[in-house]
């Protein structure tokens, strides 16, 4: 009886936990409605077409030997705020792309709406630095540096260490050329 008392305390604590991830993941961007909203629409776009591994070779110009390994919910935080959308983690590359189109004036100065994506090679990722902070320990971040120096920065992880760790070892199986970048302490604010 004790054992299945530990059992139950253990999935108990695992399901709790997975559901303040899941609440803190929505509740980082503007919109808590919009945030469930968007992974649900793409959630369903995975299913109805085949897989997170379809989705992520329709959305972005692969390799015929590329496979993604996992695919995770987070926001990429940009100038403007955090920007929900997947995190994808393949053989090759590192990629984001948001759950919705964004809307920017174009040139022409009319408002037209597109993914926000970024891509990157593997061999070019210089540092992953997994960022806690001590002020207030739920606030976790990734940080990616290039080896050219362009910094992305990644929160609101449903599972945070499962994340850290599949890109860190990823970026670390690749000998990254140039110099690496130092990681700066301080994530960016969040609005």
């Amino acid at each position: 009886m004790e054992s299945m008392l530990q059992v139950f305390n253990t999935w108990s604590h695992k399901a709790e936990t997975m559901a303040n991830n899941i609440w803190h993941n929505l509740r980082t961007g503007p919109s808590v409605s919009g945030a469930a909203w968007g992974k649900m629409n793409v959630t369903a776009k995975a299913i109805s077409g085949g897989g997170f591994e379809s989705l992520y070779k329709q959305t972005f110009a692969t390799y015929s030997n590329e496979n993604l390994k996992k695919s995770f919910a987070c926001y990429l935080s940009t100038s403007t705020g955090p920007v929900a959308g997947t995190l994808y983690l393949s053989n090759i590359h590192v990629a984001f792309c948001s759950d919705r189109p964004l809307s920017f004036t174009a040139p022409s100065g009319q408002e037209t709406w597109s993914y926000y994506k970024v891509m990157i090679p593997l061999s070019k990722v210089g540092i992953v630095n997994p960022v806690i902070m001590r002020e207030n320990p739920s606030e976790k971040y990734i940080q990616m540096v290039t080896v050219d120096g362009h910094d992305f920065w990644y929160m609101g992880f449903v599972n945070y260490e499962k994340a850290s760790k599949h890109l860190s070892e990823s970026v670390s199986s690749f000998v990254a050329t140039g110099v690496a970048v130092q990681p700066q302490p301080q994530p960016p604010s969040v609005a």
